[in-house]
Formats: structure tokens, sequence, C-alpha cells
């Protein structure tokens, strides 16, 4: 029996056959390799500012940096346009081996380029550069990918078959921080902080040519030659997609309905908790690196079972019922990693209040996605001084025009000016005031880094890898719900504009935007609101507006 009659006919329960192994193992190495190359900027973004980024000041570089790692989910939603459209016109089988081609060559290219102090300006402009191709070729290959498993898949088992690709991004992030882990061990710290860190980019160059080759080995989705052999192709699948409210309204659902609040569960339970970790929590690069593997390796398995279920139960369950979990228990669960990865931390923000005294019309919210504003007043400068050294702190209004102040305990040091002096003096007084703030809140208990002996390692990987299980049950399922979503002639561009706005938009700028409302407000956990906002919009429109797709035969359906 093809696969194609399998999926007609309903068979749910005979075994994977060979060639759907292979499908399946093809194109999920290669996702995996396109997740790994995306993932290294990530999980490298403090070094990266500090290679790239180095003639700001430490808190605008280490945002830009950030907004340099939202640069690539910002272009993914115009990547999956370009290669959706070609996907459902060429086929799915080339489209990803085009995106495949440019994620590799510019991941291998950042592991050469020059930094900021050989190149100056024009480092970081072709680093952005880079991540801009990254983005629109992962833009590409995710729908494809999808699409190509799910149009292999028997009826009634697309959730099992899909939830393999699924797998993907966790375990690409789990191999960069092998890779990374590895290189840091072996060449050392200073070494890799030097230019050992460009090891792990140098070697995707390997993983490309191994990847372009398994993929030249596969055949085209058997829907997709259906569809060409029945002449039901589109001529225009971007207006009929998105040009008609009837495809239009499907999409607008899949986005606000499923992959928004999916996208924020996913990037604060794998990336968000690393940044958690390591800036907030000052928790060394190296053993957040190891307790984050740790819970992939633990919660990765879920990803399957979840796929498998949602074949039984349905799709809307599993992924509305993760959303509504962790939007309850962030605030407690991550409240649990400060407690158990930096006590001292969390014993100084309770004996230790901190106030910043300043003019409100001073304080600005330090989101800066264009990368142009400086952040220069003086209440601009404490309060970023207070987030990057995980203090938490209260705001006093204080007369219009007034020098903002801070004040630990009952000692009080006011900030200066940045606006009325030039780079030299203000990169002078930044350095006086920061030596002098640092002495105060050492003072008062407040931590240079977190204790590895008062760690406690259980509880931490524990909270981590239930972070990774909110994952795995909004995402298991959810290539298979959008699959079924968007009939085959729209398919490829239909699923991937949704998936790649409410990943690249709304989980992209995840950590950026945590970051600038933590800044803001003087709260560690202040960020946490963003992805309890989204996840919970995202449980009540997919409740009430989103269908089940999970009996849906795609070979059939027409929306």
């Amino acid at each position: 029996m093809s696969m194609a009659n399998a999926t007609a006919t309903g068979v749910k329960t005979r075994a994977m056959s060979r060639e759907e192994k292979k499908v399946i193992f093809a194109s999920s190495l290669g996702t995996i390799f396109e997740w790994y190359d995306f993932y290294l900027y990530g999980s490298l973004s403090a070094i990266i500012a500090a290679q790239f980024f180095s003639g700001v000041n430490p808190t605008a570089g280490f945002i830009f940096a950030l907004m340099a790692f939202a640069a690539g989910f910002a272009v993914r939603p115009f990547g999956a346009l370009v290669f959706g459209r070609l996907g459902d016109l060429v086929g799915r089988k080339y489209t990803f081996l085009v995106t495949i081609v440019l994620m590799g060559m510019s991941t291998f290219i950042v592991g050469i380029l020059p930094s900021y102090a050989t190149w100056g300006l024009l480092a970081p402009v072709i680093l952005i550069v880079l991540r801009l191709v990254q983005g629109l070729a992962l833009g590409g290959e995710y729908g494809g990918a999808a699409t190509y498993v799910a149009e292999h898949a028997p009826q009634g088992r697309r959730g099992y078959y899909t939830s393999f690709i699924q797998t993907t991004a966790t375990l690409g992030l789990f191999l960069s921080l092998i890779v990374i882990l590895g290189t840091r061990t072996y060449v050392g710290e200073e070494a890799f902080a030097a230019w050992g860190w460009r090891i792990p980019f140098l070697i995707s160059i390997v993983l490309l040519g191994i990847s372009i080759w398994i993929r030249l080995q596969l055949q085209e989705s058997p829907a997709f030659k259906q569809m060409k052999e029945e002449g039901t192709q589109s001529k225009a699948p971007l207006t009929e997609a998105f040009g008609t409210w009837k495809n239009a309204k499907v999409a607008l659902l899949a986005l606000f309905g499923s992959t928004a609040g999916q996208a924020v569960v996913w990037y604060t339970g794998q990336f968000y908790a690393l940044f958690f970790l390591t800036q907030t929590l000052k928790v060394d690069a190296a053993t957040a690196n190891i307790l984050i593997a740790l819970s992939l390796a633990i919660g990765t398995p879920f990803f399957i079972v979840f796929g498998w279920l949602s074949d039984k139960i349905g799709r809307k369950p599993i992924i509305l019922g993760g959303c509504l979990i962790a939007a309850i228990t962030y605030f407690p669960l991550f409240n649990g990693l400060t407690k158990f990865a930096n006590p001292d931390l969390a014993a100084a923000q309770a004996s230790a209040p901190v106030t910043v005294i300043a003019d409100p019309s001073e304080c600005s919210f330090q989101f800066n996605p264009v990368g142009t504003a400086q952040f220069r007043s003086s209440c601009d400068i404490a309060k970023s001084f207070l987030a990057r050294n995980s203090v938490n702190y209260s705001n006093e209004a204080a007369p219009a025009g007034t020098i903002a102040r801070v004040k630990v305990g009952d000692q009080v040091i006011a900030s200066f000016d940045g606006k009325a002096v030039d780079d030299a003096a203000f990169k002078e007084q930044s350095a006086a005031f920061n030596a002098k703030l640092t002495e105060m809140i050492r003072a008062a208990g407040y931590p240079a880094k977190a204790d590895p002996a008062k760690m406690n390692t259980v509880a931490i990987v524990a909270i981590l890898t239930l972070l990774v299980i909110f994952v795995t049950m909004v995402y298991g399922p959810i290539a298979a719900q959008l699959v079924e979503l968007f009939p085959t002639r729209i398919r490829y561009s239909g699923m991937s504009l949704p998936y790649h706005i409410g990943n690249g938009w709304f989980g992209g700028f995840l950590p950026t935007t945590a970051f600038a409302m933590v800044a803001a407000t003087g709260d560690i956990y202040y960020g946490l609101w963003y992805p309890i906002a989204i996840a919970l919009m995202t449980f009540v429109i997919g409740l009430l507006f989103v269908p089940e797709t999970k009996d849906r035969d795609i070979f059939k359906y027409e929306n």
C-alpha cells in the first residue's frame, strides 16, 4: 500500500515503514542542524556582546546583543512568505534544500567574522545581516519540514510522526550547549572568551555537508505529488492563503489561538530560563549550560509522548493545557530558581531594600529595537546598573529636574546626568558611580555571583525540567495542528506565517522585552508578566475559536 493510499484509507496502527523512518530522520537531522546554528548565538550572547558590541556601555551592549539575536526572529515571518510560496509552487523538498544552505553558510561566516576591535562598526553590521539571513532561512525551514513529514504520515498518527520534528528545536539547543561546553572545557574559559567561541560556529560547515547529502536522498511528499497530478496546485498561494478572509481568518486563529502562547512558553522554558540563570542569578555560564542540558535530556522524550497523546485526545487539550499551567506556575517556579541557585541573592532581596528616587520623566523603558538609544539620564544609569546586578528596588518620585539617587539601607548615592557630558567624561563618571554603588550593594549582601557550594542542583534541575515539560506540551502537537488547519494547495504558506510570527515576534522578543520590564520596574520577576499574558490570551482564544483537527484527512481537506 502506498503512503498516500494508506493515509486516505485511515490506517492507524501499522508499524512505521522504512521509507517513513527515512523521511523523519532526514527531515529531523537537517532541522536539528538548523536549530543548532540558530541557537549558538543565543547561548553565546554575552560573549557576542563583548566581541561585537564592545564600543557601547555594558547594559546597552547586552541589550544590543539580545536585539541582534531577536533580529533573526524578526525576519522569520518574511522568510515564511518567501519560502512558503516557493514550497507551495515548486515543492517541499527543494525549498528546504535552499534554506539549509543559507542557514549553514551564514553560521560558518559568523565563525570567521572579525570583531569590533578589528573592523569597528562594520563587524556588528555584518553580524546582524548574517542573523537576518539565518532568520529568513529558518522562516522557510520549519514549515517545509513539518509539512513534509505530516504529508507522509498515516491518518491518525500525524501527531506522533510530526512530534519527532518538534524535538529538533530542543535537540538543536542541546547540541549547541554540549558543543559549547566541550569547547569551553577543552580550551579553557580565557581562551574560549578570546577565540574559542568561534569553534562551534566553524564546526557547522561539516554538519551542513552531511545534512545536504541526506536531504538529497529524499523524494517529494505524496500529497504534493498527488496535487500536481490532479492539477489542483495554487497559482498564487500567498494571495489565496492571506488575501481571502476565509483563509486569513484561519491564519489569525492559528496565530493568536495557538502559536503565540506556544512561543512564549517555549522561549521562557528554554531561553529565558538560561538568561535568568546567567544574567539575573549570576550562575556561571558553564554551570548554567550543564543544568539546562540536563533538563533538556530529561524532558525531550515528552515531545513524542504529547505528540502521540494528541492523536488520542486531540491537539487542543494538550496545547491549551500547557499554556494555562505555565501561566499559573511561572512566578513560584522562578522564585524557586532564585532560592535554590543563589540563596544569598534571595536573602539580600528580602533583607536589604533598595529605592531609586528619581524624576519619573527621566526614567525610560529601556527597550531599543533599532539600537540607537543611549539611556544616559541619571535615572536610566542607576536603574540599568541595578538591573544588571539583580537588585530589586522600589521607585520613589522626586521633583522635576532632580538627579536620581539610589538608597541602599541607610546609605544614599547620587547618580549623574550622562546627557550633559561627553563620552570620555561619561565613561569616567560611570566607572566611579558603578564602583561606589557596587561597594554599597556588596555590603548589603548582594553577591557578585552565585556560590556553587550553596546551590541545590537537584531542585534546580527539577524546576528546569518542569519548564521543559511545559514546552513539550505546547510544542509537541503544534506541527500536526498547523498542518491540519490548512489545505494542501496553500499548506506550506498558510502554516508557516502564523508559526513564525508567533515564534519569531511573540517568542523571539521575549528576552529583550523581559529585560527592559525588569529595568523599568525594579522587580527581577516582572518580565514574567509578558509570557503569562500571552499564554492566557492563547488559552482563551484557542478554547473558544480554534477547531479540533486531529481527525481531518489532509489529503481530502479543503476549507
